[in-house]
């Protein structure tokens, strides 16, 4: 009786569990299984990408600082606690790739370093993914930055997912050992024909190369419209370059130079580029150009020279990441093409600026509910409704 009073804490925890009909340490769990979103670097469009999702979200942009030494070595300094915590990391990827991709990685393993459970990164536009193909003597880069990923995922415990959206090729999933949740923004793309081109009715979905059929196929059978394909010598740059390594030619005795006899192989006729052909009617319609990356745009401004020739009175493009490298917006405020609608998944502030034919559409809803779902442990299903491999 005299050391009773020693069991009146254990009495108090016991109480507010009957009343509350609660763990009565659930401020604690709650503190834990909690999460925050930073963003991985300082540019304007990567914290204002990251602000949309937080608001969204209903929570706070992680505070944290992002910045490079006057030697260009990447300084990342988290300014509050994330013990316990889901931890996702929004970087978009500006014109200096390598810097982004390092900015992500110091910032994952400062991350980790202060004892967060889980980093998920949030890449919209994956980088190195045009190079995902062998191309004569060179290499799969885009494998690589997987396994660079993959690596700092499986033995420090660094990222352990990667939300990204429309990859170049679909297949580049496989390159990585963990989760990686391929978001489509075609959705976001589709309703923006349908509230923002007048009489899109009258439009017709073309694929400016054959590689491209698919991807307008399934615009067009979305929206009810008919389908062009442009062939030609402008359009085979990538597919020509695709084939991989090119051995030297044999020599002219039939024997190699290690002495042996040479095999006589049948030769390869080389291709002979046909002209330009529009496969389907376009004369007095909208042509919508759709495609997952508008970098370089040559090829675009040529094909849209062409469908203005075969009669098209307006010309859109459809993308969902807008690289729009080098003189791409000088090229397009020159060019026949009417409007040239991204995604915000790569910053392009600077080329809108100076090119006015150029759009933007907001992909953050997406973004957001991604991260909500894989927090609580929700089924993705619901982001990926309707949706096809062709998508």
């Amino acid at each position: 009786i005299r050391d009773a009073w020693l069991l009146l804490p254990l009495l108090y925890v016991l109480f507010i569990a009957l009343v509350c009909g609660r763990d009565p340490y659930s401020t604690m769990n709650i503190s834990k299984s909690g999460y925050r979103v930073f963003s991985a670097n300082s540019t304007t469009a990567c914290t204002e990408l990251a602000k949309k999702i937080t608001e969204r979200l209903g929570v706070e942009l992680g505070k944290s600082v992002v910045y490079q030494e006057s030697n260009r070595e990447t300084r990342v300094d988290v300014k509050e606690s994330v013990r316990g915590q889901n931890i996702f990391i929004i970087q978009t990827i500006p014109r200096d790739v390598n810097t982004a991709i390092m900015e992500l990685l110091v910032m994952a393993y400062a991350l980790k370093t202060n004892c967060a459970e889980n980093i998920i990164g949030v890449i919209p536009y994956f980088p190195y993914s045009k190079q995902c193909k062998m191309r004569k003597r060179g290499s799969i880069v885009c494998k690589l930055l997987a396994s660079m990923l993959a690596k700092a995922g499986t033995i420090t415990g660094w990222l352990t997912h990667i939300i990204t959206m429309d990859l170049h090729q679909k297949e580049i999933q496989g390159f990585f050992s963990f989760p990686v949740d391929n978001l489509r923004a075609s959705p976001f793309l589709l309703q923006y024909i349908q509230d923002e081109i007048p009489d899109y009715r009258n439009a017709i979905i073309v694929a400016k190369s054959p590689s491209a059929a698919k991807r307008a196929q399934s615009y067009a059978e979305r929206l009810r419209l008919g389908l062009a394909v442009m062939h030609g010598e402008a359009q085979c740059s990538e597919s020509d370059m695709a084939d991989g390594r090119h051995s030297p030619p044999p020599l002219s005795s039939g024997r190699t130079t290690s002495g042996h006899p040479g095999l006589e192989l049948p030769l390869m006729m080389a291709k002979e580029k046909p002209p330009i052909t529009v496969v389907g009617d376009v004369g007095g319609r909208i042509a919508i150009i759709v495609d997952d990356i508008i970098d370089d745009v040559e090829d675009f401004v040529a094909a849209a020279e062409i469908l203005k020739e075969r009669g098209a009175y307006k010309i859109y493009i459809m993308a969902t990441h807008g690289l729009l490298s080098a003189e791409a917006p000088r090229l397009i405020e020159e060019s026949a093409i009417d409007e040239v609608v991204v995604t915000n998944t790569v910053p392009h502030e600077v080329q809108k600026l100076q090119c006015p034919k150029i759009k933007t559409v907001d992909v953050s809803m997406i973004l957001a509910e991604a991260i909500r779902r894989i927090h609580n442990g929700e089924s993705m299903a619901y982001l990926f409704r309707n949706i096809t491999v062709d998508d």
